[in-house]
């Protein structure tokens, strides 16, 4: 079985003549020069954004020291596939909206850039003089000690070399002695070496990482298609109101026209009696099919956003309400529906089992988060379970990553609020 990593490569007897020990070395260097040039960096944007603090231009450069962990990280990731076949994933989260400033709110607040910038300054402070120093000896000694009859034969012409500038040799046999010294030094220092580099990968590692379980990842995919299933029925409910819209209600507007021709050209009697019916029965089939649609998918909360929608549904509602929304932005579509239908039926609920005779709807969006609030001065006394359709009403706002709260003590008021975890479309702002 082929060595996935360093670790693995250590245990076997053929680390020696490997391509593990040049990964290990190779790792070792890159992250040392890596920590050096962060450290040249880091002054020199401490020094100039210190210098030019007064002026306000050199606030930006020393905000830009705690994201100097971003390209740390990413090298490092880039470095860790030498000694590791493991890949090791960018933790980091998709900006909600494109340009700089969506950008930067989001890599400062998230936790995995300051974990990075503790790895940058661990390795600019600590780490990258032990991985120079590693590499230098590691490789120095060993080839010093191997070399030295060779050593004593040209430079010493066969007299006396001074082993690593400080031990002198003076005869052959302390020459091959020393040279039998370097094979075990040699063997010791690449142990040493992918031990060292094994360590330090398992540190970045630890460091830069997303700290995903199994399991989290289970959660995660389970979340991603329970949102695209969400947007299939958006979309399929999208599909059935065009088809309603476009064929059957067209056919029966036709019909009715129809009827009502055959009635004017028709003789009074029977027949014209028979028509009227036909003609009324047609037209009320219209106007059901129109709320039909209008339950499906609003026309109104597509052209116009969901305060629109709300207003219009509040409208319409057999016990007045009153809206008071501020959401100058649009959502997606998943989430106006949920909120849509959401209030809908709470407003459904209100007229046939609160006893209300006045309700309200008020909330807004901020700090990430819609609110939209419900409430009525009936008798109160809603209850989950009680068949009113308020459980399905959580789950449906679940699906969206939103939670609905009930509050309805006996004797009212009876308030309910949806709260959902969004970002307005990029383009409403």
């Amino acid at each position: 079985m082929i060595a996935q990593n360093v670790w693995q490569a250590l245990g076997r007897p053929g680390f020696l003549c490997s391509g593990w020990l040049l990964r290990s070395v190779g790792y070792l260097t890159v992250s040392g020069l890596t920590g050096l040039l962060t450290l040249v960096v880091a002054l020199l944007l401490l020094s100039v954004g210190g210098l030019l603090a007064v002026v306000v231009v050199g606030i930006p450069l020393l905000g830009a020291i705690a994201l100097l962990g971003l390209p740390v990280a990413g090298i490092e990731r880039w470095s860790l596939r030498m000694i590791d076949a493991r890949p090791v994933p960018d933790a980091h989260r998709t900006p909600p909206r494109p340009g700089p400033a969506s950008w930067l709110r989001t890599r400062f607040t998230e936790s995995v850039t300051w974990r990075e910038l503790g790895y940058a300054a661990l390795l600019m402070l600590v780490l990258w003089p032990i991985d120079l120093l590693a590499v230098i000896l590691g490789l120095t000694v060993p080839l010093a000690l191997l070399a030295t009859p060779l050593l004593l034969a040209t430079v010493g012409e066969g007299q006396q070399v001074n082993v690593l500038k400080a031990y002198p040799v003076t005869s052959w046999p302390a020459a091959f002695a020393t040279c039998a010294a370097g094979l075990v030094a040699l063997v010791a220092c690449a142990y040493g070496l992918g031990l060292l580099a094994g360590s330090r990968g398992a540190l970045a590692r630890f460091l830069i990482a997303s700290p995903v379980s199994p399991l989290g990842d289970r959660i995660t995919e389970l979340t991603r298609s329970r949102l695209r299933l969400v947007d299939a029925f958006e979309a399929e409910r999208g599909r059935i109101e065009r088809d309603l819209h476009d064929g059957a209600q067209q056919r029966l507007v036709a019909l009715t026209m129809m009827l009502g021709m055959a009635w004017l050209d028709a003789p009074a009697g029977p027949l014209a009696e028979q028509l009227t019916r036909a003609h009324d029965e047609a037209e009320r089939a219209l106007v059901e099919l129109r709320e039909l649609i209008r339950g499906i998918h609003p026309p109104v909360l597509t052209d116009y956003g969901l305060d629109a929608a709300l207003v219009d549904l509040a409208a319409r509602s057999a016990i007045p309400v009153d809206v008071h929304l501020a959401l100058p932005q649009r959502f997606s579509r998943p989430i106006e529906s949920t909120v849509y239908f959401v209030v809908s039926e709470v407003l459904s609920n209100m007229a046939k089992h609160s006893g209300a005779d006045h309700g309200e709807i008020f909330g807004g969006y901020s700090h990430g988060r819609l609110v939209v609030t419900i409430c009525d001065n009936g008798r109160g006394g809603a209850d989950v379970g009680a068949g009113t359709g308020l459980l399905g009403l959580g789950d449906r706002v679940s699906v969206v990553d939103g939670r609905l709260s009930l509050s309805s003590p006996l004797g009212g008021p009876t308030q309910i609020v949806v709260e959902i975890s969004c970002q307005p479309l990029p383009d409403s702002e």
